[in-house]
């Protein structure tokens, strides 16, 4: 096995941390029951594993309060927060940093978003693939920006946004440039989401006051390639809780004097599952590992395989629990839903084998 596929003793170290804090404060009862209230988010806990484990600053620099450390160790965090399908605005959170990070002049957002301070999010659409441009739903004024000017005026509407509901500052790309709004100075509106643990918004801008980062969106489209990246170790994290659950369930639960467990059929659909579960890791953990050229590559065949894999491990979860996998009591819901979402985060498993296409040069068909 490749190295870089393997995880190092920091990474080991950091996904035990997580992985207890999740345990103790994020049981899959507590997250159900978190769906069904007012406040889907879970403040607390974005608190602890943001600031106490530092996962919100995992980015920044040392030099600017944060950890100065890599996309692959956000994956395994990612990989923590697909298995408990936790309800923190870690993946908008990670995007907008990554953005910022990219950006000149804007040490002082890192500073406050690695200290807990502020929460960020890019307010673009959740379906929105990498490298593949966007509609220009905000307008600026003055126009056109210029460097110098950072006082702005911003009006248009963004939907189906992730992670903006709780986030103190938006990074809102607008006429070709990137600006710094306040969360106080827009609208968010919550939308009817199909997972619950990760609620959209709607968010509308009426002459909002915004603060100039950059002109173009070269940055923006290397900060999503890298959140898709992250996002394909989060559906391997929701895959394997999905296969590990099931085989659990089928070694216990007999039905005519034998654990279903015991029947082929189901044994062969399990084993194929494993074998795909062991290559979405692989392919994830490329995705956060490659560099320059490679990377946008590594993350089309990751996004197009993991988000195909978690989609198809929550599905047996709940067909193979039988009649109390369909039912609101069992968290089998929960990782269905998370992965239905994800499959179209980003753009879909086909808009991926699209764009591999095209990064590759293959001749149209």
């Amino acid at each position: 096995m490749s190295e870089e596929l393997l995880y190092s003793e920091p990474e080991d170290e950091l996904r035990a941390a997580v992985a207890d804090l999740l345990g103790a404060r994020a049981p899959w009862t507590e997250v159900l029951a978190r769906t069904e209230t007012a406040e889907p988010y879970d403040a607390d806990l974005w608190k602890a594993l943001g600031t106490g484990i530092g996962a919100a600053g995992l980015l920044v620099p040392e030099e600017l309060g944060g950890a100065g450390a890599s996309l692959r160790e956000a994956a395994v965090v990612a990989e923590e927060l697909g298995k408990a399908v936790a309800p923190v605005p870690f993946l908008g959170s990670l995007g907008a940093t990554a953005l910022l990070l990219a950006l000149p002049g804007c040490d002082a957002w890192l500073r406050r978003i690695a200290s807990g301070e502020q929460t960020a999010a890019v307010a673009i659409p959740f379906s929105t693939l990498p490298g593949n441009g966007r509609r220009n739903t905000v307008s600026v004024t003055p126009w056109p920006p210029k460097e110098g000017i950072t006082d702005a005026r911003l009006t248009g509407r963004v939907t189906g946004v992730a992670d903006a509901l709780p986030a103190d500052l938006l990074i809102v790309p607008a006429d070709g440039s990137l600006y710094a709004v306040q969360a106080a100075d827009v609208t968010r509106t919550a939308v009817t989401s199909l997972d619950m643990t990760r609620v959209l918004c709607d968010i509308e801008l009426d002459d909002a006051p915004g603060e100039l980062l950059a002109i173009g969106y070269s940055a923006l489209d290397d900060a999503l390639t890298a959140t898709a990246a992250v996002l394909a170790s989060e559906q391997l994290g929701l895959a394997e809780r999905c296969l590990a659950m099931t085989v659990e369930y089928v070694k216990t639960r007999h039905q005519f004097g034998r654990a279903v467990g015991s029947y082929q059929g189901l044994k062969h659909r399990l084993a194929q599952l494993w074998v795909q579960i062991a290559q979405a890791r692989a392919v994830a953990r490329h995705a956060v590992s490659a560099t320059g050229d490679e990377r946008a590559i590594a993350v089309a065949v990751a996004q197009a395989h993991c988000s195909t894999v978690a989609v198809l491990a929550a599905e047996e979860c709940v067909q193979m629990h039988g009649g109390i996998g369909f039912t609101w009591e069992h968290p089998a819901h929960l990782y269905l839903k998370r992965a239905k979402s994800t499959s179209l985060a980003f753009g879909t498993a086909a808009r991926h084998r699209a764009r591999l296409a095209e990064l590759v040069a293959l001749p149209p068909s």
